[in-house]
């Protein structure tokens, strides 16, 4: 495999370790957890998993040096460190006893149900240190959620020899993990499970979890391409630049960026939701911004938009809700099937109540199509697929063109359109996203030697030194509720959405007036892996916010 020049010297990066795990480590007991919610529920769901206390590493003068077997599975869509998560949890079970193996399933979860995997050595992870992507064993966005694909999995484990298993996921991989965890406790299989925290969309934090992996280097990989864009946009000065990056469940990337590159504006769904905003009620806020900048004589700027803002206007997610609800079988609780488009849309306005067709019939005709037909695996709206850049361009433009027409906007708007999604996932990892990533494979791997099961691998402290960083393990109980899905209650991890008193939106309020009238950009420039710890190794302005830095 040829490489470039970048890849080479990557390659011979040595991630940074917690001192903590540099050595043997022993186990620091915290006090019994619970459930941020439905405490009883969660209890009566997950009995053998629930309760545990958080854990701490701590130097310890001698560990225990068994060899063991374990398999890793990466699950959902890519984040950049998944690499590393992997050859960190590899060095450290090799640590242990160089007898140890580590076997990956392929292309997600679905590689464990269907027994197909691949035994990791030194020269085939040595090929992947401190690359971005996933393409090592591939991802899947199989659920781990019946028996017969459990029985399925332990029968595979137990040919390998494998005692603990490691999903590398988000909110809903890492609830299917926990779920994994709590059947193989019960049935006493004698299998760990653990997992750790990726998606660059922000959304699995929580005050044990400071940052999902991947997070950092996405956001960097979209505010230099934002970056770029402004300085174009203030060289031509004739455009108004669209952008919606990626983030359907929370505006967490959209808020990164704004704090990193200044545009002239930037919504944030959650606060579009609490304001109860509706689609005019946000045209007419950017509208506004253009007219003021027009009065200057700038007849340019640009706009950042979350992906998932559409989901966040209280009448749309009405409306959003009760399609999920409508176009799943309740008898299977899988999507509904109908033998044509037309079908199922007549299906769809037959089935909903008169105020969220009302919503509906709204609606430009593509999006309301879209809302309608395209769904994913799960039966969910696809909202990624929703330009809501043009959407919200073309809008503007229509609002403009009545203003002008009423003597209310004399200048001129020129709309383009972006968006940031694959661009950013599987970039090769930031020094950042390099260390935190190894640490939490490695971690991963003394969760394992120490017999734990149903936890979340969790570094913390990270706005300081690697070295100082604390490394340890989180039930994944702890971060679940019980939740609305698709017809039925379903216990699942929390989402993590942008916090509207929280110091990184209160510090983004308070710049946005000024950077929506004024030409204020930063230009961030691409990611630097070599020279001052102050341009390579630094975290997101989020956490350095939230952990008052």
């Amino acid at each position: 495999m040829e490489k470039s020049a970048l890849q080479i010297a990557r390659a011979a990066y040595q991630p940074k370790l917690p001192k903590a795990l540099q050595g043997p480590v022993k186990v620091k007991e915290g006090a019994a957890t619970q459930s941020i919610g439905n405490q009883a529920e969660i209890k009566a769901l997950f009995p053998n998993t629930y309760g545990m206390p958080v854990v701490e590493f701590v130097p310890a003068e001698s560990e225990n040096q068994e060899a063991i077997n374990v398999g890793i599975i990466l699950s959902g869509g890519q984040a950049p460190g998944g690499h590393n998560v992997i050859s960190g949890l590899y060095d450290g079970v090799k640590s242990l006893n160089r007898n140890s193996k580590l076997y990956g399933f392929l292309m997600g979860p679905g590689g464990l149900v269907d027994h197909k995997y691949v035994e990791f050595t030194d020269e085939f992870i040595d090929e992947y240190r401190n690359t971005g992507g996933f393409d090592i064993i591939g991802s899947g966005r199989t659920k781990l959620e019946k028996e017969a694909q459990f029985e399925s999995g332990i029968q595979i484990l137990r040919q390998l020899g494998i005692k603990a298993l490691v999903i590398i996921g988000g909110d809903d991989s890492n609830t299917n993990a926990c779920v994994l965890a709590e059947y193989y406790a019960a049935k006493q299989y004698g299998v760990q499970v653990i997992g750790c925290p990726k998606t660059i969309d922000g959304d699995l934090k929580n005050e044990q979890i400071e940052t999902s992996f991947g997070f950092d280097t996405a956001c960097k990989t979209y505010s230099e391409l934002i970056g770029n864009i402004q300085r174009d946009c203030n060289s031509a000065r004739k455009y108004w630049h669209f952008i919606k990056v990626m983030g359907r469940s929370a505006s967490h990337i959209a808020l990164e960026c704004a704090l990193q590159c200044q545009p002239n504006i930037c919504l944030v769904s959650e606060e579009v939701e609490q304001k109860q905003m509706s689609l005019d009620d946000v045209v007419e806020y950017i509208a506004q911004a253009v007219c003021q900048r027009a009065a200057d004589g700038n007849n340019f700027g640009t706009v950042v938009i979350p992906e998932g803002l559409i989901e966040f206007i209280p009448a749309i997610k009405v409306l959003i809700r009760q399609l999920n609800e409508v176009l799943t079988d309740p008898a299977t609780g899988e999507p509904r099937e109908f033998k044509s488009a037309d079908e199922q849309i007549r299906f769809v306005l037959d089935n909903i109540t008169a105020e969220n067709r009302a919503v509906l019939e709204s609606l430009p005709a593509d999006v309301k199509r879209q809302l309608c037909l395209d769904r994913d695996p799960h039966g969910n709206v696809q909202v990624s697929l929703i330009e809501t850049e043009k959407l919200l361009s073309a809008m503007v433009a229509k609002k403009l063109a009545q203003w002008k027409q009423e003597g209310k906007y004399t200048g001129k708007f020129s709309a383009q359109h972006h968006f940031f999604g694959y661009e950013g996932r599987c970039a090769a990892p930031s020094n950042y996203d390099a260390d935190y990533c190894y640490s939490l494979g490695y971690n991963a791997s003394r969760l394992i030697s120490n017999g734990k099961t149903g936890y979340m691998s969790v570094i913390r402290n990270t706005t300081a030194p690697a070295a100082e960083w604390i490394a340890g393990g989180v039930p994944i109980t702890m971060m679940m509720n019980i939740e609305r899905r698709n017809g039925a209650d379903k216990p699942v991890i929390r989402k993590a959405l942008v916090e509207l008193d929280g110091a990184p939106f209160k510090y983004f309020a308070s710049k946005r007036d000024e950077w929506a009238r004024q030409t204020c950009y930063v230009y961030p420039g691409p990611i630097q892996y070599f020279g001052p710890t102050e341009v390579c190794d630094q975290c997101t302005k989020t956490l350095a916010l939230e952990q008052g830095k």
